[in-house]
């Protein structure tokens, strides 16, 4: 391996012992054929109950799960998530099987990615660091205090109905040697004996094998396994491969139409914003036509928008999805200069549409906004943050597809630390807690995504338009009659729904918006929200005109007599 990529070598030893079955399972996977993460599992399953079972199933999840999770989550939420529909399969087994009454296991886990160890764990197997000669347990067991209870389980995959595993990081550094081993090895070897037998530098799998036979020798009553982890070299830097790959690209001058970049010959100016320059294009090479999108000279002086523009490209790159915008990774040295390019998308944008005649009719509307609904809840499901859906970001292709553009202002909750200070987004389209100073979340894309679908039945807004740096009330929503009163009762009931003011209100994510649009659609009843007469609207404003009619009639009455 390079001295810029991350090299781990590892072997494993695993015997019953005295037991009549051996419950332990440990693997190790290097994710994605690399060795860029390596991830590495021991389970101990319960004794009796299906023991061997959910140690092997648990770990084998665990390592299909993990690889199959995004990377736009953090590792903690990754491994969190993955970790916790384990424990409910598990759960569901000592539940409706008799004979899998108890079924639990301990699990633990290590994810070295790039300079980084990160640990999941839950149970009494361990794992152990030595580092520079010095042993450090890097776990707890999750086990009764009382001496003589000291191997009945207080946690354990399985054990109860949700699971609260520890989590940690910390730096990894090259030479370092880790253990994972089950508690029939530390259970018989004290600190001291296993410090010592990992300080022989032989083959990790060779020193798997004497930890086992120790051991075994020192009389362990339980199962036996032992893995062990050599780091043998960290990149030098953690940086995410596209990231890295365009950051330090330059800023240059804004070229021009008929101007050719890195073989891509710029047809036509599709927009010219404040921070960036559009062209379609056509890419020589490869023979197709694209988008390529500039980012000003003016963002090199504003880090933000330069860190912006990298993360959208990064972000789209992320997500392959034939609902959300995507981006085209380059050959390694073609691209000389900073700009990101992406698929051409035949056809018009939502924003276009509304534009034009005839109004959007409700199958129409409702087949745009299920397709809206699922390119949102891709991006929510991979923990990411749209921030600004509005139709001018709705791309309608001509195949009779939907894309939703421009990531530049995505949060991703599951790898920043903190919100930005300030929210970005479309005011008109922002939820109402978001002028309160919350972060954006599915929810709010969920408000964007309901008001969006309002306006495109309807023209307007269901609170209003609201200004630029004005803060909305939010009083109440114009049911969509006031507009539409051809349009079915149940589309208004779910629009409702989903542009609530309480975020608790909304639905509980775009893809059960989706759904009710269209069960609504295929079987509920084309009943039409009648406009209601102004004596039940307003009771007191009738009466008013009633009486001036009345007062108008008497004085005419009056005068002609």
């Amino acid at each position: 391996m390079s001295g810029n990529q991350l090299e781990v070598r590892f072997g494993q030893a695993s015997e019953r012992g005295r037991r009549e079955t051996n419950d332990d399972f440990a693997c190790v996977r290097e994710q994605d054929g690399s060795a860029r993460c390596v991830v590495a599992a021991i389970a101990d399953g319960v004794s009796g109950a299906g023991g061997r079972l959910a140690a092997e199933t648990v770990v084998r999840g665990f390592l299909d799960g993990f690889q199959s999770e995004p990377a736009t989550l953090t590792v903690e939420r990754a491994a969190g998530r993955v970790l916790a529909a384990m424990n409910s399969w598990v759960h569901a087994q000592g539940q409706q099987d008799a004979l899998r009454r108890g079924m639990a296991t301990t699990f633990t886990a290590a994810i070295l990615r790039g300079r980084r160890l990160h640990s999941i764990h839950v149970g009494d197997t361990r794992m152990y660091r030595l580092r520079d000669g010095a042993l450090t347990l890097l776990t707890r067991d999750h086990t009764r205090d009382h001496p003589d209870l000291r191997h009945v389980l207080v946690r354990a995959v399985g054990l109860e109905e949700t699971i609260r595993p520890d989590y940690s990081a910390s730096d990894l550094i090259a030479h370092d040697r880790y253990l994972l081993c089950c508690d029939g090895v530390h259970a018989s070897l004290a600190g001291k004996r296993l410090q010592k037998l990992l300080a022989e530098r032989t083959a990790p799998d060779e020193v798997a094998q004497r930890i086992v036979a120790a051991a075994l020798e020192a009389g362990s009553h339980d199962n036996a396994t032992a893995l062990v982890l050599d780091v043998l070299a960290v990149p030098a830097v953690a940086r995410l491969d596209l990231e890295a790959a365009i950051a330090d690209l330059p800023i240059l001058e804004l070229p021009k139409i008929g101007d050719t970049v890195d073989g891509f010959r710029l047809d036509d100016q599709v927009s010219d914003g404040r921070y960036s320059r559009l062209f379609r294009a056509e890419d020589i090479e490869c023979k197709r036509e694209v988008i390529v999108k500039f980012p000003h000279p003016r963002v090199i002086a504003e880090a933000a928008y330069r860190n912006a523009f990298v993360r959208e490209a990064w972000v789209a790159s992320q997500v392959r999805s034939p609902y959300v915008s995507e981006v085209i990774e380059l050959t390694a040295g073609r691209q000389t200069r900073l700009y990101s390019v992406m698929p051409y998308y035949s056809g018009e944008t939502l924003e276009q549409r509304l534009k034009r005649a005839p109004r959007v009719t409700l199958e129409e509307g409702v087949r745009i906004g299920i397709l809206l609904a699922k390119a949102v809840y891709v991006l929510n499901r991979r923990d990411i943050v749209h921030r600004d859906i509005k139709p001018d970001n709705v791309m309608l292709t001509a195949d009779g597809g939907l894309r939703l553009l421009d990531l530049g202002v995505a949060r991703l909750p599951g790898l920043e630390a903190a919100p930005d200070e300030t929210i970005p987004g479309t005011p008109s389209y922002m939820a109402p807690e978001l002028f309160g100073g919350q972060a954006g979340d599915e929810r709010s894309d969920l408000y964007a995504l309901g008001v969006t679908i309002y306006r495109m039945f309807s023209g307007h807004y269901p609170y209003g338009e609201v200004e630029a740096f004005s803060r909305p009330r939010f009083a109440k929503r114009a049911p969509l009659n006031t507009y539409r009163p051809d349009l079915p009762a149940w589309l208004d009931v779910l629009l409702a729904r989903a542009t609530a003011v309480d975020p608790a209100q909304r639905f509980g994510d775009a893809m059960e918006l989706a759904i009710e649009l269209e069960h609504n659609l295929a079987h509920a009843p084309r009943i039409v929200i009648q406009r209601r007469s102004l004596y039940e609207r307003n009771p007191m404003r009738f009466w008013k005109i009633i009486s001036l009619l009345l007062f108008v009639a008497l004085l005419v009455s009056l005068i002609l007599r």
